[in-house]
């Protein structure tokens, strides 16, 4: 016993608006049969285009039982039908839903590719159906240029290529004309051998030399169902589907992308404008960060600049040439400091009474002078100053060419270096913070001397007489100083240390001081030659202040050097661009050295307050980003409308919601990925200079390799999100109510 393939069983359909239900039809029990040629007639409204549509899976039922191959279906979810459609039914409709923007052969294949066939195969079988349905010279032509003749052809063609066992046509001549019409009901009835197709038509006349059965409706019930011909019932061969390759989904939704040029370019535009507008953003809250990151103090380095690196070796071992060769080489560091104590050792320059505080600097950071000149001696020297300092305009005709003395702020010490200011450098003062302090520009000779005295601070000094220890912690205080009349070898010490000696008596007794600090050990072996006191200073020394150096040891000048005059075991490196830092650091820790960046140690008396201050940014971030989100969508979503008759139409040909979601993100990812592009051709295009875009190229600096993969990552989140977001609201009902609405 063969089975009727569609059964109805006291089936209705009822439509909802608001309060109020029509019905489409009711009560109706049919069934089709393999082989039968149906035709079903009526006036407009009778029910018959509905009737159809439950038939073909399109809409669904509210009452009775419909049977498909002898299962019920009133269970049915949307995702059934999508089976039910792709496996059973080809439609052919009356306004032909064609993709227009798509060829003759395009439109066959798109069947053919969501039944998971492979480009080669489609090709062979597209080619057989087009001649078939005689439309072979026309398979590249787009079919928005066909009449409606050869349009109906393609309908027809598309059908053919499901192979499915149930075609069903709606009107498919209503729009032809009368040749064309008894053209496109032969072509049907040449192809319906061993398939059901039921038509749909006011115009019973056209089909009726097909016709093996005759329903006809009024006011949605049957009033007429009468079999002409007698017909062979034959058993259904299922079709064989599979699903959509991943590769034809990238094919098409490629496709789907370009085939509307002006629908792409406007997408386009908006992704490019939504890249720029999340670049923007996000490169603001960067740049504040920076900012907010530079600003800020550190108690133990005087000078704090977020620029400064300092530097040492891992074995702690001394800067070689080869060693500051090397840090030359790195493009990122403008300047190096070799003596980098002074940078946070401050000095003091005074005459009479004029007074200046502040920061050593090497000459070679300054080119030019705004007053004078620049120095030429080697005690020459340029005094950096701001231009509304009061001291500076109070004594600024008294510099000039003036001889001062210099005082170092660790020691305390004068330092026997009379220095000579040629030149006046204005400063630019940061308007974050206010300071009266200077800018003292040396010669590099002016630093050898010093060195010497900045590192005796920075020592422990441990002095022992006759293997005597004295530790300078426990016992006794002192001060060492270096002395022109003393020999090498020798020592003058001062008289209170003879409690420590033998008798009271220290001259011709050994002494040794040992000199410690973070980097090296030296000691000296010395024999005392003397005591100083007030009545013999002057003639051992040269000095006449016995009260200033009532605790001093004198040495020789060349012990002293011996002591304190060391190659450099600490450098500091300046950066051209703070922006940089990162990068710098990664260079320089490959090359071998410890490295300390000041930026990183900074602090700040409000950094509590920052934090919450950058926490509000990030909250404003995602608002904004919210806000980009919602209007980048309103826009696509009305450019994206005239797509709705596409993807309602692929439905209808069986794509599943999941399908065709797929194309849909396939298509906006594309779009955002190629707006990408763009965006990092431009970025490229201002940092080198060949397109000028003061804003974007002062923004760029703030972006590292991550950051561009983290925004690339926001634009992609946000293009599957609004895509779906759009899918959601397009297919949330049945097909043929989604394609009711955008008809």
């Amino acid at each position: 016993m063969v089975l009727s393939i569609i059964k109805l069983k006291s089936v209705s359909k009822f439509y909802y608006n608001k309060n109020s239900i029509a019905s489409g039809f009711n009560k109706i029990s049919l069934e089709f049969d393999m082989g039968e040629f149906v035709a079903i007639t009526g006036e407009s409204g009778s029910g018959k285009s509905t009737l159809l549509n439950v038939i073909s899976g399109l809409d669904s039922y509210e009452e009775g039982e419909m049977y498909i191959n002898g299962e019920e279906t009133s269970h049915y979810t949307e995702e059934d039908y999508e089976i039910y459609r792709r496996k059973y039914i080809g439609n052919i409709f009356q306004n032909f839903n064609l993709v227009n923007s798509y060829s003759v052969y395009q439109n066959i294949e798109l069947v053919l590719l969501f039944n998971g066939a492979t480009k080669k195969e489609a090709k062979k079988r597209i080619d057989e159906i087009i001649k078939t349905v005689g439309l072979i010279k026309y398979k590249n032509r787009k079919v928005s240029k066909l009449s409606g003749g050869q349009r109906q052809r393609v309908a027809i063609a598309r059908a053919l290529a499901k192979d499915t066992p149930i075609i069903v046509a709606d009107e498919p001549t209503g729009n032809l004309d009368v040749n064309s019409a008894r053209s496109i009901m032969k072509l049907l009835h040449d192809i319906s051998e061993n398939k059901l197709v039921i038509i749909v038509t006011h115009n019973y006349e056209q089909i009726e030399p097909y016709v093996t059965r005759k329903i006809a409706m009024s006011d949605g019930k049957i009033i007429e169902d009468k079999k002409l011909k007698k017909t062979n019932s034959t058993e259904i061969t299922d079709s064989n589907y599979k699903s959509i390759s991943t590769f034809n989904k990238i094919r098409l939704g490629l496709r789907n992308a370009f085939n509307l040029p002006i629908k792409f370019f406007l997408l386009l535009f908006i992704y490019f404008f939504l890249t720029v507008a999340m670049f923007s953003e996000y490169s603001s809250i960067k740049k504040q960060n920076f900012d907010q990151d530079e600003a800020g103090y550190n108690y133990y380095f005087n000078d704090s600049s977020p620029e400064r690196i300092i530097l040492s070796k891992a074995d702690k071992t001394v800067f070689t040439v080869e060693d500051f060769e090397s840090i030359k080489q790195v493009n990122s560091i403008r300047n190096i400091y070799k003596d980098d104590i002074f940078l946070d050792t401050q000095f003091s320059i005074y005459k009479n009474d004029i007074y200046f505080y502040g920061n050593s600097k090497q000459i070679s950071e300054i080119s030019s002078v705004d007053v004078g000149r620049m120095p030429e001696g080697e005690k020459e020297a340029v005094l950096g100053v701001y231009k509304d300092d009061f001291s500076y305009n109070q004594s600024k005709d008294s510099i000039l060419g003036q001889t001062f003395t210099i005082e170092n702020s660790i020691s305390a010490k004068t330092v026997d270096y009379p220095l000579i200011i040629t030149g006046i450098k204005y400063l630019t003062r940061d308007s974050n913070y206010y300071t009266d302090e200077v800018n003292i520009y040396l010669q590099e000779s002016f630093f050898d001397q010093a060195r010497l005295d900045v590192n005796s601070a920075f020592s422990t000094m441990e002095l022992t007489i006759n293997n005597r220890v004295l530790s300078t912690k426990k016992n006794i205080s002192f001060e060492l100083k270096p002395n022109k009349r003393v020999k090498d070898g020798e020592a003058l010490v001062f008289q209170d240390l003879s409690v420590y000696c033998k008798n009271f008596y220290c001259i011709n007794s050994n002494m040794n001081l040992k000199i410690t600090n973070i980097y090296y050990e030296e000691t000296l072996n010395l024999k005392i030659k003397n005591y100083t006191t007030r009545e013999n200073l002057k003639s051992l020394t040269g000095l006449t202040n016995y009260d200033a150096e009532a605790v001093t040891i004198f040495i020789s000048e060349g012990d002293y050097k011996k002591l304190f005059d060391k190659p450099t075991y600490q450098i500091s490196v300046f950066l051209d661009d703070t922006k940089k830092l990162d990068e710098t650091i990664n260079t320089l820790k490959s090359l071998g050295y410890k490295v300390f960046p000041l930026k990183k140690s900074l602090a700040n008396d409000i950094s509590e307050f920052i934090g919450v201050i950058r926490i509000i940014r990030n909250i404003v971030f995602i608002i904004a980003t919210l806000a980009l989100f919602f209007i980048t969508y309103f826009i696509i979503k009305i450019i994206l409308k005239s797509r709705n008759i596409y993807y309602s139409t692929i439905r209808i040909l069986g794509a599943t919601k999941r399908q065709a979601k797929a194309l849909l993100n396939i298509e906006l990812l594309f779009d955002a990925n190629l707006a990408y592009i763009l965006f990092l051709s431009l970025t490229f295009a201002v940092n080198c200079n060949l397109i000028k875009i003061d804003y974007i190229k002062e923004m760029i600096e703030y972006f590292k390799f991550y950051d561009y993969i983290i925004l690339y990552l926001i634009i992609s989140v946000m293009s599957i999100l609004i895509s779906n977001r759009y899918a959601s609201k397009l297919f949330k009902n049945s097909v043929m109510r989604t394609y009711r609405e955008e008809v």
